[in-house]
């Protein structure tokens, strides 16, 4: 078993808050930080694959501007300046491709920057590269990239998790300290689970979505991940906030989820009530992984937090709810991607019409898991199926959301497993997608709520010494909560 695990000194092994403390009082350069990364990511990632463009000229460029502003004596952009970040391609940049992992937009170049994009150039973050992921957000283990799979930094066979697999193994890999994902059903809470990272959704509404390439407009959320709970908040607090380009943007004051980090820090739990859902104890689940999880639950008592059982029982029928919902966003938003407006032309050699340039463009743009979830999101919203399917599905899914509701009137967080299993081998499920879809089941129920979440790491499964997660889920609007129960069980764990 080959792996790359974040190096033990060096600057590439220092946390984002401690970079950004050495460069912002001059001990290091940005350019010192940039380029020891990038360096990293040239020695790596001939094995990992977590970038499908690296920018050195640009994040050089980037981080020169932050010394140059910090030696004539300026305050930093943000907490964060001159901290080096990887961005998932899914989000537009005008200086670098953005292809969403497939041969459809392969080479494509945005005419403009997404909103967090924008929000991350502001706060003078230089930016390493575009990660990989599966092809339009769609997967759960970074094998659907039309330009190869992503491996796991703790065991090259295994997969990082999905979509978002190149942001986690980048960070696991000591490739860069800071990266953004895009979670629908999981996609950053899961990779940082199998990649002993720190993955953060955000409730829906409160990180602009403009300039992410759309897989399930209802579903789909731009969020940070690193390596500590403290990273993960101070990179929250750049891209958080109300954007009057995206018409889901909740306009509200962000949560401060910094300041319930360092709070956080101190491992007091206190009066907390930690909710653990009934349907996600489950006995035939990796033995390692649920043996984690209960001396999980044993260090939140430890640290004073109070144990209740709750139930959410339509938590069993969310698998199959996302499963339409999402398939079915997918096939109107990809709509667009037809070879003629948007993305790879094949066929058009003056011979076919335009009905069969289209057809021929989105069958050879399209990798086999985007063309099944279009197919399937095209006959759910089909005449004679609309009510029976995609109806069906929105109606559990507001039990779902009444699930939560009743039980956060009992309960301050939910706790749950972030995956079912540790990183499973590269291969072992391409062939099944319902086994592939199983392996969200305890993330997805947040999405189609509107929720927020985190994984944070939890430790090592005895069984297969790989990483395992822990899930805490909060009320809309309470990320900070979040943050301040991950920041605890991180503090309680480090004392451990």
């Amino acid at each position: 078993m080959t792996s790359f695990t974040v190096p033990e000194s060096g600057l590439t092994s220092m946390t984002a808050a401690d970079l950004a403390e050495a460069i912002h009082s001059r001990q290091v350069t940005s350019r010192e930080v940039t380029s020891a990364h990038l360096d990293r990511i040239a020695d790596t990632d001939g094995e990992i694959n977590a970038f499908l463009h690296v920018g050195a000229e640009q994040a050089l460029a980037a981080a020169d501007a932050v010394d140059e502003s910090l030696d004539r004596g300026e305050a930093p952009a943000s907490a964060l300046a001159g901290v080096p970040l990887a961005l998932k391609d899914l989000l537009t940049t005008t200086d670098a491709p953005t292809t969403a992992a497939s041969k459809m937009l392969e080479g494509w170049m945005s005419p403009y920057d997404s909103t967090v994009t924008t929000k991350i150039r502001q706060a003078g973050i230089p930016i390493l590269g575009k990660t990989n992921l599966d092809e339009f957000a769609m997967g759960s283990s970074t094998e659907n990239s039309a330009f190869g799979p992503v491996r796991n930094p703790y065991d090259l066979d295994r997969t990082p998790g999905g979509s978002g697999g190149g942001s986690s193994a980048a960070l696991a890999a000591g490739q860069a300290p800071l990266a953004i994902g895009t979670d629908t059903g999981g996609s950053i809470r899961q990779p940082a689970a199998l990649t002993n990272t720190v993955g953060v959704k955000p409730t829906y509404g409160t990180v602009s979505r403009y300039g992410l390439i759309a897989a399930a407009s209802s579903l789909d959320q731009v969020g940070p991940t690193a390596r500590t709970v403290l990273d993960t908040a101070l990179l929250h607090e750049v891209i958080a906030g109300h954007d009057s380009f995206d018409a889901t943007s909740v306009d509200r004051p962000v949560a401060n989820v910094v300041a319930a980090a360092r709070k956080g820090a101190t491992g007091d739990l206190s009066g907390l009530k930690v909710g653990v859902v009934k349907q996600f104890d489950r006995a035939g689940w990796q033995p390692g992984v649920m043996d984690n999880y209960h001396e999980s639950l044993a260090q939140l008592t430890s640290q004073g937090a109070e144990i209740i059982e709750v139930d959410c029982p339509h938590f069993d029928d969310a698998l199959a709810a996302y499963y339409l919902i999402m398939p079915c966003e997918v096939s109107s938003n990809l709509a667009r991607f037809d070879g003629m407006r948007y993305g790879l032309r094949a066929g058009d050699d003056g011979t076919h019409s335009a009905d069969k340039v289209m057809s021929i463009s989105r069958a050879e743009g399209f990798g086999d898991e985007v063309k099944r979830r279009i197919i399937v999101g095209t006959y759910a919203l089909s005449v004679g199926y609309y009510d029976a399917y995609y109806l069906q599905a929105q109606r559990v899914r507001t039990l779902i959301a009444q699930d939560f509701a009743a039980a956060y009137e009992k309960v301050d967080v939910l706790v749950t497993p972030t995956t079912p299993t540790t990183a499973f081998k590269l291969g072992e499920k391409v062939s099944d997608p319902l086994e592939m879809y199983n392996f969200d089941l305890c993330t997805l129920p947040l999405n189609l709520a509107g929720l927020c979440g985190m994984s944070v790491p939890s430790g090592f499964a005895t069984d297969s010494n790989l990483p395992v997660g822990l899930q805490i889920m909060a009320p809309a609007f309470a990320d900070d909560r979040l943050y301040y129960v991950g920041a605890a069980f991180e503090a309680g764990r480090s004392k451990a």
